[in-house]
C-alpha cells in the first residue's frame, strides 16, 4: 500500500482508511512505462529513476530517504518529523544574506535558548528572554525566510511539500521541465547541509500540532491508543509526530546527528518523471549529487514483536462520537499473503460496492461510515490489517463489532464469487489507470517501491500478482490471520 501525506498525523483516521494517498496498485509487465523507465545508481549509492513523459512541459521530482519514525532512538521520538520541518529552513547558501555573520549570531541564540530552558530564577530568565529578543532581531538582518519555497514558487513550482511516515521521508515538487537544474541544486544542497534556523520556534510549532492531535482530534487519539496496543515492543507502536515529552527535549544536535546518519546518498532515491531527456537529466543529477560522499548508515536494533496471542482491548472515555478500530497482525509486502490482503481490502472497501459499506451502511443501517486498510502503520515490517467504523445513532460499538465479524467470517466460509472477484480486480486496475495520468502519481509509486522494498520493478509485477489471487487464497488468508481470538480493538464509547 502506498500512502504519504504530511497531514497523516492530524487528520481523521477514518479518512486515512478510505482515502489513502495512492491505491495499492502497480504497473503490469505489459505497460510501456516499464520499457521507458531507466534506473541508475551513482558511485556514492544514490538511486536515480528517470521516466520520460512528454505530455506537458513539466516534471515531477521526488527525493525519498529510507528513514522514518521507526528509526528513532527511544526517548527521541519525533526527530524524523521535526527534521523534515527544519529541512525547509535553508542551508549555508540558501536562506541567508551573509552566513558567516549569521552563523555567529545563531550559535549565540542556540546557547541562550538552552540556558533559558534550564533557568529556574525568574529574574535571570527574563534577562535571557531579553537577550534572545535582541539576538533574533540581529539574526533577521542576515536571514531570507522561506527561501526554498520562494525559489520553487517563483520558478513555477507546485505541490511543494514533504511527508514523514513511520518508514520513509519524502520531499517533492513539480516544476517546469527547464527548471530541473534549480531543483538539483536545492536538493543536493540540503542533502549535504542544514542550518538550524528557528529550531526552537519550529519545535514549538510541532508541539502545538501534537497537542491539537491529542486534544482536538478524538480519532487521532484513538489511533494512537490502538497502535500502541497493537505493538508492545516494536517501534511501530510510536506516533510519528512523537511523544510530547520527547519533542520538548529535542535539541539541534539531535537532529544534526540524525541527519548525518540517515540523509546519505546511499540511503536515498530520486525519481524524475516528466518532460526530460534521460541523458540530460542524469548529467544534471551527477553534477550536483555525485560529490556528496556515501557513508555507512547505522540503524537502531529493532526488537521483533513477540507472537500475538489473545484479544487486546482499550476504550477511551472521551466526549466524542462512538468509534471502533479492529486490527489483525499480518506480513508486509512483498510477501505473497500481502497481495491477498490488498484484494481483501478492496472486497471490503470498494466504495459503496464494498461489502462493509453495502451491508452495514446501506442494508442494515447500523454504521455511519466503515472502511478497511491494509498495511498500517507501515510497510517495512510486519504490520496490520485494520477495519474502522462509526456506529449510527442508536447502535453501540459492540453491535458494529459483531456485524464486522460476521462479514469476516463469511470470507472464511464461502468462496468470493468469481463475478465479484473479477469486478474487484478490474477496480484495482482502474485505480492504476487514474494514477498513471499524473507524473506525480508515477514518481511517488516508483520511489516508494525502490525505497521501501528495494526494487522499483515491483511496480511492474503488482497487477500480475493480483491477477493470480483466487477465492481459495482469500479463504486461506482470512482463516489464518483474521481471527477473533487474535485481534486488537480500540473504541470510543
Amino acid at each position: 500500500m502506498i500512502r504519504a501525506s504530511r497531514s497523516f498525523y492530524i487528520i481523521s483516521v477514518f479518512t486515512l482508511l478510505v482515502l489513502s494517498a495512492l491505491p495499492a496498485v502497480g504497473i503490469t509487465s505489459s505497460s510501456p512505462l516499464e520499457q521507458k523507465t531507466r534506473f541508475f545508481e551513482l558511485p556514492n549509492g544514490l538511486k536515480v529513476i528517470i521516466l520520460e513523459r512528454h505530455q506537458s512541459p513539466t516534471v515531477a521530482l521526488y527525493v525519498a530517504y529510507r528513514v522514518g519514525g521507526v528509526d528513532e532512538e527511544e526517548g527521541k521520538t519525533g526527530t524524523a518529523h521535526l527534521l523534515e520541518h527544519m529541512m525547509f529552513k535553508g542551508t549555508p547558501t540558501i536562506g541567508t544574506k551573509n552566513f558567516a555573520r549569521e552563523k555567529v549570531v545563531l550559535a549565540r541564540i542556540i546557547k541562550t535558548e538552552k540556558l533559558l530552558e534550564r533557568e529556574k530564577d525568574a529574574d535571570k530568565a527574563e534577562k535571557l528572554r531579553n537577550r534572545l529578543k535582541s539576538l533574533k532581531k540581529e539574526q533577521q538582518k542576515w536571514v531570507k525566510s522561506n527561501e526554498i519555497d520562494r525559489l520553487y514558487t517563483e520558478a513555477g513550482g507546485v505541490n511543494i511539500n514533504a511527508s514523514t511516515s513511520i518508514d520513509l521521508t519524502e520531499y517533492h515538487v513539480s516544476l517546469p521541465a527547464n527548471k530541473l537544474e534549480l531543483w538539483a541544486r536545492i536538493e543536493a544542497d540540503r542533502m549535504a547541509n542544514i542550518v538550524m534556523r528557528e529550531f526552537f520556534e519550529e519545535r514549538q510549532v510541532v508541539l502545538e500540532e501534537r497537542r491539537q492531535r491529542k486534544e482536538a482530534n478524538p480519532q487521532g487519539a484513538l489511533y494512537e491508543e490502538f497502535i500502541s496496543l497493537a505493538f508492545t515492543r516494536h517501534p511501530y507502536r510510536r506516533p510519528v509526530i512523537g511523544w510530547e515529552t520527547d519533542i520538548s527535549r529535542l535539541q539541534p544536535e539531535d537532529l544534526a546527528r540524525f541527519k548525518r546518519n540517515f540523509y546519505a546518498p546511499n540511503n536515498a532515491t530520486v525519481a524524475i518523471v516528466g518532460d526530460v531527456k534521460t541523458e540530460d537529466a542524469l548529467k544534471i543529477v551527477k553534477r550536483y549529487f555525485a560529490s556528496i560522499l556515501g557513508r555507512k548508515v547505522v540503524r537502531p536494533d529493532i526488537p521483533p514483536e513477540p507472537p500475538f496471542l489473545g484479544t487486546r482491548r482499550v476504550s477511551l472515555s472521551i466526549k466524542a462520537n462512538r468509534r471502533l478500530m479492529i486490527g489483525y497482525h499480518k506480513p508486509p509486502p512483498p510477501q505473497p499473503d500481502n497481495y491477498v490482503f490488498d484484494v481483501i481490502e478492496t472486497i471490503l472497501s470498494r466504495g459503496r460496492a464494498g461489502r462493509l459499506y453495502k451491508k452495514l451502511v446501506d442494508e442494515r443501517g447500523i454504521a455511519e461510515s466503515v472502511g478497511a486498510q491494509n498495511g498500517l502503520p507501515g510497510d517495512r515490517y510486519p504490520n496490520l490489517f485494520v477495519i474502522s467504523g462509526t456506529p449510527r445513532g442508536g447502535y453501540d460499538n459492540r453491535v458494529l463489532e459483531e456485524a464486522i465479524s460476521e462479514i469476516l467470517e463469511e470470507l472464511k466460509e464461502k468462496d468470493v464469487p468469481v463475478e465479484e472477484l473479477t469486478a474487484v480486480k478490474n477496480n484495482m486496475k482502474a485505480d492504476f489507470i487514474r494514477l498513471q495520468e499524473t507524473n506525480e502519481g508515477i514518481a511517488q509509486m516508483l520511489v516508494y517501491y525502490q525505497s521501501l522494498l528495494g526494487d522499483y520493478r515491483y511496480a511492474f509485477t503488482y497487477l500480475d500478482e493480483i491477477s493470480k489471487v483466487t477465492p481459495t487464497d482469500i479463504r486461506r488468508v482470512a482463516e489464518k490471520y483474521l481471527k477473533k481470538s487474535a485481534r486488537i480493538l480500540a473504541t470510543i464509547d
